[in-house]
């Protein structure tokens, strides 16, 4: 997995992996943290609306992984009161000819402040450019995210069109999140964040 911010923000952002043992087997655990801005670079020769984002993304897969016999991501994760965004990218057969660029999936994943969560999906709720998942009972939280929920994704904005994600060409995955955007009542705005992430896993929901 690779770290990085908007450029010429001044976001930073970093990924550390951890080891620990239990029981004799050891086990690894990725704390993805940094701090949100929304200043950028003077004199940059870029040209940029919007700062205050940060990702982390593994490298390009060599071929594909095939999901097409899942249906749902599973994340256990430990988080800070901020929505993170979920990506899943497919070879480009989306995009016009001559675009090199993935195509691009993506879901809301709000994670309250607070223990290790594993979160189940109860009901998925349309707002501004993503869907995004929630547990109406907070002191359960399985996070599971249907791959069917995912929406089509152009530079951060849905593709208004009728699409369905290709599981058997998966290239890539992602998590994100920026200063500006979340779910209702998740906490937003410039400052630090973190997001410690156990595992992330494919699975059949049935």
């Amino acid at each position: 997995m690779i770290a990085r911010c908007c450029s010429p923000g001044l976001s930073s952002a970093s990924l550390e992996i951890t080891d620990s043992v239990s029981g004799g087997d050891t086990s690894s655990t990725g704390v993805f943290s940094g701090n949100l801005s929304l200043d950028m670079s003077e004199g940059s020769p870029w040209r940029i609306r919007r700062s205050g984002f940060c990702g982390m993304r593994s490298k390009k897969f060599d071929g594909y992984i095939d999901l097409d016999s899942y249906d749902t991501i599973a994340m256990k994760l430990r988080g800070d009161g901020r929505t993170y965004i979920s990506t899943i990218y497919t070879e480009n057969w989306v995009n016009s000819p001559g675009q090199e660029e993935d195509n691009s999936w993506q879901a809301f994943v709000y994670v309250p402040h607070g223990s290790w969560r594993i979160l189940k999906v109860i009901s998925l709720v349309a707002t501004g450019n993503y869907v995004f998942v929630h547990d109406k009972t907070p002191l359960c939280f399985p996070i599971q995210i249907p791959l069917d929920s995912y929406l089509p994704t152009w530079k951060g904005n849905v593709i208004e069109a009728n699409m369905e994600m290709n599981p058997s060409r998966v290239v890539g995955m992602s998590l994100s999140l920026n200063a500006e955007g979340g779910v209702p009542g998740a906490k937003t705005g410039p400052g630090d964040f973190r997001l410690d992430v156990d595992w992330i896993k494919a699975m059949r929901s049935l």
